[in-house]
């Protein structure tokens, strides 16, 4: 890959070393960048091909403006590694993902040149409005830049952000990153030629001279007319960027974004450019690291691999994940029912869906990073007559909790709910844990809420979703399953009822989900020094198994619940109503979960074993219990992961 000894990347301390570098140099920085990128994330795992694809971007936007003064805000942040190089932040750059370490994404904690946090798509443009309008209102000079992605743009908040900037008309510039291929091919030259024209300020001037002229002449004003009608038809025809002219926004573009003087020179012109303007970029995903470049999906989001080969290091799991064993259910579910389709906001490989469209590609759709849009479509999809799943992680699950209460609930519509990611998703951090799912849907009448304690009862569940006449949501881990046998054709399991492991008298532990096979361990360690626990696999959140939990409150002088959800809301809260309505006030209950607080980024093992939800933690914890004692709070705990 020809890379160079890292010397100056070593060098850099802040974006004011970039700008001191001669435009050989900055070439020569980019491949050291590169490097550095691989290196780290082969060891961390992470967000590769979309930085190695704005490298040059980067280097450009920071040789131009003036961070922090000047506010780069940079769409989900997941493309933000190399901003935080060059910002700085090399010195700690091996611990990105890491617990204590950088974040994948941009921190208005970690730096004063994250001006805008994010983890989630398409708000870069909305919070870069804000802050211009901000500056407007406080006499600033700074300039606002949000650099957004294309996938970003298919989200509905990045199109209201453009229609409300257009309207405002202040000073703000959108750097659309384009790494899809086609337009290179639809447009190439002739856009690259309209866009140097456009923006050359000696045929800005000509061409105002040229109307003045015109207009006071007889018949010039209906001559400049016609002429600009001629103008917008032209530019309609070979101007990919007409839709944002109409918007309001001075389009330039497409432009070659691995090229740094080519990227500067735009910049710079689009700086002195009143009012909207968007910058159109192409870009090539993993640019610079072949495997990365060929496989720009699987590397877009990856684990720890073998720099040579680009291939994964193995974790030797003998066990599917949830994500497969999801999807190999869903697929023997929809042999049998023509009426079962998919529907994903971007992520059919995540979810587990890109092998359910290969078996049925015309019942398969993704949505693009629309989850709002997603949610309604499947409730239309419902109301028609179709049993659509909706495959979306939790964290994201949450921006569509309006259509799942307005447009799936109050018409109680058979929409499935499969949020992927729930709990604790590890090194990602607190914008893509899924740490509120059971908290936001308990609150919504009609709807089923089920957490799997292993991958075969994942697809019982789903059996069971697909046959009931109301929403339903199933949550499950970012996580292996237990390596249990799956049955061929998946049985549904009864709604609303619990099923007791194991019986005791000292203790009753309720468990939802991903947290049963640690506290089936709890009770094995608990058993050892002579405490006999009841162990319930709660199965459904909603509707509770009222009986069961009431039966155990008049039996046992403990009840545990354990969620890897938020306290705050969540199931334990679920139980503490259930019996707060029967009348059982006076029962001793302490509750397992996610304290009301963000979590870091870190292992997902560490951060579990750090909240007490771990067989240790949860042992520990009844045992504190049953002694008198307090258990420790959580909230502590919490504090200290950051």
């Amino acid at each position: 890959m020809g890379w160079e000894e890292v010397d100056l990347l070593s060098k850099i301390q802040g974006p004011e070393d970039v700008k001191k570098l001669s435009l050989e140099e900055q070439e020569r920085l980019a491949a050291q960048i590169r490097a550095e990128l691989v290196s780290v994330l082969a060891r961390n795992g992470g967000h590769l091909a979309p930085n190695l694809g704005v490298v040059e971007l980067t280097i450009a936007l920071h040789s131009v403006f003036n961070s922090p003064k000047d506010k780069i805000i940079w769409d989900v942040g997941h493309q933000s590694y190399v901003h935080k190089l060059l910002t700085g932040r090399r010195d700690r750059f091996h611990t990105i993902r890491q617990l204590g370490g950088l974040s994948g994404f941009c921190r208005r904690d970690e730096s004063p040149h994250d001006a805008f946090g994010a983890g989630h798509g398409s708000t870069s443009i909305s919070a870069a409005l804000g802050f211009a309008v901000a500056r407007d209102a406080l006499g600033g000079n700074e300039r606002i830049v949000a650099v957004i992605g294309d996938g970003a743009l298919t989200g509905g908040m990045a199109l209201e952000a453009l229609n409300a900037a257009g309207h405002l008309k202040t000073d703000i510039l959108v750097v659309l990153n384009d790494n899809g291929m086609s337009i290179a091919r639809n447009v190439g030259g002739m856009a690259s030629y309209l866009s140097r024209l456009r923006t050359d300020p000696h045929y800005l001037k000509a061409r105002e001279e040229f109307e003045q002229l015109m207009r006071s002449l007889p018949m010039g004003r209906s001559i400049v007319e016609a002429l600009q009608r001629l103008k917008a038809s032209v530019k309609h025809l070979v101007l990919p960027g007409m839709l944002f002219e109409e918007l309001g926004f001075t389009y330039l573009g497409p432009v070659d974004g691995h090229s740094i003087p080519i990227l500067r020179r735009a910049l710079e012109e689009a700086a002195r450019l009143k009012g909207p303007v968007l910058l159109h970029v192409h870009t090539q995903k993993g640019k610079g690291y072949e495997p990365a470049e060929k496989d720009a999906v699987r590397f877009h989001g990856c684990t720890p691999f073998d720099i040579a080969s680009g291939n994964a290091i193995s974790t030797n799991k003998n066990a599917i994940t949830y994500t497969q064993a999801f999807a190999q259910a869903l697929i023997r579910l929809a042999e049998k029912d023509e009426r079962i389709v998919a529907i994903t906001a971007a992520m059919p490989e995540g979810t587990g869906l890109a092998e359910f469209g290969k078996r049925f590609p015309d019942r398969l759709f993704d949505v693009g990073m629309a989850e709002e849009h997603a949610v309604t479509f499947a409730a239309g999809m419902a109301a028609a007559g179709l049993r659509p799943v909706v495959a979306i992680y939790s964290t994201f699950m949450q921006r569509s909790y309006d259509q799942i209460l307005h447009d799936v609930a109050l018409q109680n519509l058979p929409v499935t709910l499969c949020l992927d990611r729930a709990g604790l998703v590890g090194d990602d951090g607190p914008t893509h844990h899924g740490a509120f799912d059971l908290s936001y849907l308990r609150t919504i009448p009609e709807i089923v809420i089920m957490a799997p304690a292993d991958e075969n009862e994942l697809g019982g569940m789903l059996a069971s979703a697909l046959s009931h006449p109301g929403p339903v949501a199933i949550r499950y881990p970012r996580a292996y399953g237990r390596g249990v046998p799956i049955d061929e054709e998946p049985a549904p399991i009864p709604i609303g009822k619990s099923v007791v492991l194991r019986r005791g008298s000292d203790a009753a532990i309720l468990a939802v989900g991903s947290m049963v096979e640690p506290a089936e361990q709890a009770s094995e360690l608990l058993s050892a020094r002579g405490i006999q626990c009841t162990l319930v696999n709660v199965r459904t959140v909603k509707p509770l198994d009222e009986q069961l939990i009431c039966e155990l409150a008049d039996t046992m002088p403990l009840l545990v619940t354990v969620e890897e959800n938020s306290l705050a809301g969540g199931f334990g809260s679920g139980v503490l109503e259930v019996l707060n309505s029967a009348g059982r006030n006076g029962v001793r209950i302490i509750r397992l979960g996610i304290p009301d607080a963000f979590v870091e980024h870190g292992n997902r093992q560490v951060l579990l074993a750090r909240l007490g939800l771990t067989a240790e933690g949860i042992a520990n914890a009844v045992l504190q219990a049953l002694s008198g004692k307090q258990p420790q709070p959580l909230a502590a705990v919490a504090a200290s992961d950051g």
